[in-house]
């Protein structure tokens, strides 16, 4: 009898005892990608390769392309010229290196195309009208002071000056030429190259 109820013990704990199952791996976290959406996908399909690059942040001579420094080896009296903008009014530029001083220009056309006025200098030095015109494509700086500005045609200014006027009378067999003599003053002419500031990366 003791034996069957020990039989019965050993059986009972074999079938409460069960063996270990296998630990499944967990699997990892799916996170959700909009651009794997289907429909999101079928839209930005249709601009791929169209997209604009954010611009970079907009300077004073980027808006004034005038602004600057230049170098004439034509104007040997004016070998270094510096523009900059008036503090106070961006429509106004200070010229800075000829030889008649530190003068004033008026922007008349955007974006570089400046009317020059009479005007009297810190140093008293009285300044004629004159044009600045700045040609970004050549990158080139065009001055003429002792010509009035042409609103229409600004580059009028800049136009050879026409020969002086000659008159011829005869007399009986005997021909004098005369040279009209003009009144007004030579006008001066600047022509400079713009130096480019080339940026070097900063070191990392």
């Amino acid at each position: 009898m003791g034996g069957i109820v020990l039989s019965l013990l050993t059986a009972t704990v074999h079938a409460q005892v069960t063996e270990p199952q296998p630990v499944q791996p967990t699997q990892p976290a799916q996170t959700w990608d909009y651009r794997n959406n289907p429909t999101v996908k079928a839209i930005t399909s249709q601009y791929e390769g169209k997209y604009i690059t954010t611009k970079t942040v907009t300077t004073n001579e980027d808006i004034f392309p005038a602004l600057g420094r230049y170098e004439s080896s034509v104007n040997t009296d004016a070998p270094s010229v510096i523009i900059t903008l008036d503090e106070m009014n961006k429509g106004t530029v200070w010229i800075e290196g000829l030889p008649q001083g530190k003068i004033k220009a008026m922007l008349r056309k955007s974006p570089a195309t400046y009317k020059i006025p009479a005007q009297k200098t810190e140093d008293g030095k009285e300044v004629a009208e004159g044009t600045l015109i700045f040609d970004k494509d050549a990158n080139t700086l065009n001055i003429v002071i002792g010509k009035n500005y042409n609103a229409e045609d600004p580059s009028l200014a800049f136009a050879p000056e026409p020969e002086p006027v000659t008159e011829v009378k005869v007399k009986g067999n005997k021909t004098k030429t005369k040279v009209k003599k003009e009144s007004k003053p030579k006008s001066w002419v600047y022509t400079g190259t713009k130096v480019v500031v080339v940026e070097e990366p900063a070191v990392k």
